[in-house]
This record gives structure tokens, C-alpha cells and sequence, in this order.
């Protein structure tokens, strides 16, 4: 099990942009399993929406992607590196999230070619699909452009 300051030490986000809570298991380079406690006091939940407060869905993408970049990123070629957003396939949103989820992350990596890859990613929330879809992925050193 992998904390916050574990997971800081893996993937270059930090809060308010680190969108998962611990890591539950890993393999290197190959799948991720992770967490994110939605709180209340989330600051997207002030705009989204009042009185009505649901995890963007775009946000629960970024915590998948996250989740996918700790089994990345621990590579040990890929250390002090970031992984970005080359795309995102497929992905369906099934159920809202809410404050006092607690959303389960999962990203198997399917496919690696070079610094590219594609991760297959699912979130639930107490054994119900949240979302699902395909990550691609580039693994880049920080002054790549």
C-alpha cells in the first residue's frame, strides 16, 4: 500500500491535482490499482454543482490516468519522467460520483510501443461501474515538448 507522500514520490501531481488517495497494489509497467476518498470538501464541488455536488467526470479520467502513470512512471527507465494524455478512447460514464465514494481505480496496461501505450481503465464505486474506457498514453521527460 502506497500513501500520499509514496504516490509524490511516483508521479509528478500534486494537490489540489492529485486526484488519488493510495495505491493499493502495483506492477511496474504493467497495472495499477488506486483509490480516491471523495470528500466534500473536494474543491471542484463548490461549482459542481451547488446543492448538488457530483465528481466531474473528466476528473474521475484524471484519477484513472493518475492510477495508470504509478504503474508507468515506477518503471525504472521511466523515474523523474511524466506520462501524458495522448488520448482517451471509449470511455463511458455509467454512475455519479459523490461525496463519501470511495472510487476504486484500476488501469491495466494493453498495449507499449516505445514511450507510448495505452492503459485499459476502470473505476467503481463499491462494486458498480463508474467508468470505463482507454488511456493512451506518452511517456516524456519534463523539458519535451
Amino acid at each position: 500500500m502506497l500513501n500520499k507522500e509514496e504516490i509524490k514520490q511516483i508521479i509528478p501531481q500534486r494537490e489540489p491535482f492529485l486526484m488519488i488517495d493510495e495505491v493499493e497494489e502495483y506492477t511496474p509497467g504493467e497495472s495499477a490499482i488506486a483509490y480516491k476518498y471523495v470528500d466534500e470538501k473536494e474543491w471542484y464541488f463548490k461549482g459542481h454543482f451547488p446543492g448538488n455536488p457530483i465528481m466531474p467526470g473528466v476528473l474521475i479520467t484524471e484519477s484513472l490516468a493518475q492510477t495508470g502513470a504509478v504503474a508507468i512512471l515506477s518503471l525504472e527507465e521511466n523515474k523523474g519522467k511524466n506520462a501524458l494524455f495522448g488520448g482517451i478512447d471509449k470511455m463511458k460514464f455509467k454512475k455519479m460520483v459523490v461525496p463519501g465514494d470511495q472510487l476504486k481505480l484500476e488501469v491495466k496496461i494493453i498495449k507499449k510501443k516505445g514511450p507510448i501505450g495505452v492503459g485499459e481503465a476502470i473505476a467503481t464505486v463499491e462494486g458498480k461501474l463508474v467508468a470505463k474506457g482507454e488511456l493512451t498514453f506518452a511517456v516524456v521527460s519534463h523539458l519535451d515538448n
